[in-house]
């Protein structure tokens, strides 16, 4: 009898990948926004999925969409043959014909550039140099992006929000003390009977959904002190100029004092009792392989928290 071979089922990646950004996202319309593809179009291949497999991989909850049984199991599969195709092209792309090691870092706006040029500095010094690629976003826009393997890590300035969907791990990188920074001129009147003789003054502050913005906000009304807010800044870069031109007061990591007074000529008027800022690096795997991301995580917390960090 001749020997007859089944016929071969061939998965389509690209109708899984819609599948696991449909998933973790929980709706057609929030893929569509993450992959910048048409509603009707996702449709298509996560029914062609469904047909390929046989199986029922969403039903309707509300005005979203939840997994199946079957589902939940295609999505665990998904989310670790993703993984390993984005070790693959690490391991190919990373170390190409001797070239420096490649590393995609996404960069929390709200993170001081100050800071994070220190944090990255290193890793241009060392003798086994780093190719880096610095995406500067919204932390929901890099956090999917984490999620989707195209970055390394992402350095924020705090842990992810509640409820978010992306599965990621916290790896602290330190903690400083939040200082309030003026031009020389303004700065030595200030500092006499600092933080009493914040009352009044002028600010550049961050946006209100900083978290040093709502602590600083929190301490004001603890003691008794009211500022005026003459500008609110996304980008901290754009505050350093402002206030070193003599135009307010600025809020800053304490560990930056150094840095400040040598490029911007800024003086430190003193701490803030009980505001800090915490940096983080999130990464989508618990145990960090990448040996750049290993390499930022021991540098910052030994060189740059070190002292102030906790």
């Amino acid at each position: 009898m001749d020997d007859v071979a089944p016929a071969l089922q061939w998965l389509n990646y690209h109708h899984l990948r819609y599948f696991f950004v449909t998933a973790r996202e929980g709706s057609i319309a929030a893929a569509s926004r993450m992959l910048h593809t048409s509603q009707p179009a996702i449709s298509t291949q996560l029914r062609q999925l469904e047909r390929t497999l046989g199986e029922r991989l969403f039903r309707r909850q509300g005005r979203g969409l939840a997994l199946t049984d079957i589902g939940r199991l295609v999505f665990e599969h998904a989310e670790q043959i993703f993984r390993l195709g984005q070790e693959l092209l690490d391991a190919v792309h990373d170390r190409p014909t001797g070239r420096p090691l490649r590393m995609q870092v996404g960069l929390v706006d709200a993170v001081p550039k100050d800071l994070a040029a220190r944090l990255l500095q290193p890793l241009l010094a060392d003798p086994d140099r780093v190719q880096l690629v610095v995406h500067e976003d919204r932390p929901d826009r890099l956090l999917a992006e984490l999620a989707l393997f195209q970055l390394d890590l992402v350095i924020a300035d705090g842990d992810l929000a509640a409820g978010s969907k992306v599965k990621a791990f916290h790896h602290p990188l330190g903690e400083s003390a939040i200082g309030v920074f003026a031009a020389p001129a303004r700065g030595r009147a200030l500092q006499r009977d600092f933080p009493a003789s914040l009352q009044g003054q002028p600010f550049v502050l961050p946006l209100e959904t900083s978290e040093v913005r709502r602590q600083f906000s929190a301490w004001l009304r603890t003691a008794g002190l009211r500022v005026e807010v003459i500008a609110e800044v996304e980008d901290d870069a754009l505050a350093r100029p402002l206030v070193a031109a003599g135009h307010g007061l600025l809020l800053a990591p304490v560990v930056l004092a150094a840095d400040l007074q040598r490029t911007r000529g800024l003086r430190l008027l003193g701490e803030l009792p009980e505001v800090r800022a915490r940096y983080v690096a999130i990464t989508v795997e618990r145990r960090v392989r990448h040996p750049a991301v290993m390499r930022l995580l021991t540098t910052a917390r030994a060189q740059l928290f070190g002292a102030d960090g906790k």
